[in-house]
């Protein structure tokens, strides 16, 4: 299989036909357990956003915009690759519900990935923050088309510190490209560090068309703030945590989370700032959205939250931004995926997209310009490899082993408050069929993740 991924790179390399300068930037911001309702520009009152409400001003928000899934490495994995998580076989980790440090499971080195679209059309790729599709060496950005990566290999909390006696991590990897360079960082400055190396890397590379993915680890549990955005947290917060010891005080840090998002914002800031700074603001699109549903925050009108396949769990705050390219200061509620986001970047950049296989993201350019409406005749919700639930322009229907328990018109309910099930017979039997032909359709199209043999916790290498 790696060898369709080499033929596909080459072939693309003699049919490229954009210039450099033709070519946009493209810059993915992307939190961690950030709900629906966690920005103020989508009504949450208990958080601060100012740079990314002028984000939203000066493009739009995406109201309906979905991850595959209501985790992080499953939400992630449909990111990197255009396909449902299922379609990859990454809709869960060997034995649980995402990856965990050592895993021998990893995303398929023979997968193509968004980063190597975008470098095989002559971008410069970089990563910055958290990767969670694999920590075993064959797994790392590096070797799935990213020139650059600063960051860790799986959420934060997957260290000696977690409060559950059921895990026994080991300490937490930073890697700079494959070399871990500390074990256990201080995640205080993990937003700070990531941002710094970002910009930095957009600095460095503002003469080239260039991809910068910023996947944040923050409001993912437990939550850390670096001291410039302490300033007016409660003095007993501070002396409580100044007593941590071996173990993370979660509940207390729960507290931080308006602090959180904040440093969140100013990282959005400091990025936008940048490429104003180098001169390429009007030639790069920005987009900043969450893997997936709240574990502190809110999904403000959305009912669910991480975990769950109602709409808070995969319904994300998506803000959207090209000047002169996406309309200012609309919102867009057109069903829109992170899935997209493939096909749609390779098809602005010029780039082949891959049709040796199948990719369920959709190029929607055309829907954020608005020319155009959803090409998503429906879009389906998994929980791990389970099929839940569809949706087909204003309704969405839940099932379970095969039998319809839910309906909701999302338009009038967002919410999903009125099960209209028994009051709309034909609706449902129409979106019973779509979800029957889908799961069938999945079943017989499902490409191997890959696994490595006695795979290892990342370490120092001692000198």
């Amino acid at each position: 299989m790696r060898l369709l991924t080499i033929i596909y790179t080459l072939g693309v390399l003699l049919t490229l036909s954009l210039s450099a300068a033709d070519k946009p930037n493209f810059v993915i911001i992307f939190t961690d357990d950030q709900g629906y309702g966690d920005l103020s520009c989508y009504g949450g009152d208990h958080v601060s956003t100012p740079r990314i409400d002028q984000m939203a001003a000066e493009g739009a928000r995406l109201t309906s915009f979905y991850v595959a899934a209501p985790v992080c490495t499953p939400s992630r994995a449909a990111l990197m690759t255009g396909c449902y998580p299922k379609r990859v076989d990454m809709a869960r980790g060997s034995d649980f519900a995402v990856l965990l440090a050592g895993d021998s499971k990893g995303l398929n080195p023979d997968e193509i990935t968004i980063a190597e679209v975008l470098k095989s059309a002559g971008y410069k790729t970089g990563i910055f923050g958290k990767w969670h599709l694999g920590d075993q060496p064959e797994f790392l950005p590096t070797r799935q088309g990213f020139d650059e990566f600063f960051g860790i290999p799986f959420s934060h909390d997957i260290h000696p510190f977690h409060p559950s006696e059921k895990w026994d991590f080991p300490p937490l990897a930073l890697l700079d490209q494959e070399k871990v360079i500390e074990m256990d960082p201080d995640a205080d400055f993990l937003t700070k560090r990531f941002t710094e190396r970002a910009v930095n890397f957009i600095k460095r590379n503002s003469d080239e068309p260039f991809f910068v993915y910023l996947p944040h680890p923050i409001p993912h549990k437990p939550l850390h703030v670096s001291p410039p955005f302490m300033d007016g947290v409660d003095p007993a917060i501070i002396e409580v945590l100044g007593q941590e010891g071996d173990r993370i005080d979660y509940k207390t840090r729960d507290k931080l989370f308006r602090e959180a998002i904040a440093e969140i914002d100013w990282s959005v800031g400091e990025i936008l700032d940048t490429l104003k700074e180098e001169g390429v603001d009007n030639n790069t699109l920005v987009i900043f959205f969450s893997d997936n549903g709240p574990a502190i925050g809110t999904a403000g009108p959305l009912k669910g939250r991480k975990g769950s396949t109602f709409e808070g769990g995969m319904r994300e705050p998506t803000v959207i931004r090209w000047p002169g390219k996406i309309p200012a200061g609309q919102d867009n509620d057109q069903l829109m995926t992170a899935m997209d986001l493939l096909p749609t970047f390779g098809k602005l950049a010029g780039a082949k997209i891959p049709n040796e296989r199948t990719i369920d993201g959709k190029d929607v350019w055309p829907v954020l310009t608005g020319e155009a409406d959803s090409p998503h005749e429906m879009f389906f919700y998994h929980g791990g490899d389970v099929l839940k639930a569809v949706r087909s322009g204003p309704w969405k229907l839940h099932w379970n082993q095969g039998k319809p328990t839910q309906l909701y018109h999302l338009e009038s309910d967002i919410g999903e408050k009125t099960n209209l099930l028994k009051s709309e017979p034909g609706v449902v039997k129409r979106l019973m069929d779509y979800l029957k032909a889908f799961e069938q359709e999945i079943s017989s199209d499902i490409r191997p993740a890959a696994f490595v043999e006695n795979p290892k916790p990342l370490s120092m290498v001692k000198k």
